[in-house]
């Protein structure tokens, strides 16, 4: 039974220690992900986001990601809703890197489970996250990518400003499209190989 700590302190927050994360950039590497956002993967995040919109009944689709996992968190698919204080055309400005204590994605790819939060202010451990007080997110549901080896390439995910109810439909789509992620990114191995 090992005694390390399960998490380490990133800043004021509990970031998971991942120990697999020189596997996880080997394998990113073997099949070209992880580096560059590409279309698919942004094409892919705003359909899970017009599917979660629908799922919830809100008039504005969330934001939806590919996210990929190393020592930073790397957004290849990417939609964030327009936002409503600034130019109509224009949306909220997301860097497709982040830092590894900004949401809870490293907490997915660890625990190699979906994490559904209907809201985040219910849960003290997640509440702190910079995303709370950065992005006014309020809500999260995600789920791991774990490919035909066994490794935890990432997570998709969708989150919003308002607190919202996944409960089992949530998950069930989160873990769904998380399966049909895995397999486009199996389907593209083999066109290399």
């Amino acid at each position: 039974m090992s005694h390390e700590p399960l998490y380490e302190p990133a800043g004021h927050l509990l970031t998971p220690v991942d120990h697999e994360v020189p596997q996880r950039v080997a394998r990113l590497r073997s099949l070209g992900l992880g580096q560059w956002a590409e279309p698919e993967f942004d094409a892919f995040a705003r359909d899970l986001a017009e599917t979660a919109r629908r799922l919830v009944g809100t008039g504005v689709a969330p934001f939806a990601m590919v996210n990929f996992v190393t020592d930073r968190q790397f957004l290849a698919g990417l939609y964030a809703p327009p936002d409503p204080g600034a130019d109509p055309a224009g949306a909220v400005e997301l860097g497709r890197e982040i830092p590894l204590d900004h949401g809870y994605c490293p907490h997915v790819v660890v625990r190699r489970k979906a994490l559904v939060l209907d809201d985040i202010c219910d849960y003290p451990r997640f509440a702190g996250n910079p995303v709370v007080d950065k992005l006014g997110i309020r809500t999260y549901v995600g789920a791991p990518l774990i490919d035909r080896t066994g490794t935890t390439l990432g997570t998709i995910c969708v989150v919003d400003r308002e607190p919202r109810p996944w409960g089992r439909p949530g998950l069930n789509l989160i873990k769904e499209r998380a399966a049909e992620l895995v397999r486009l990114i199996g389907r593209r191995e083999e066109s290399l190989g």
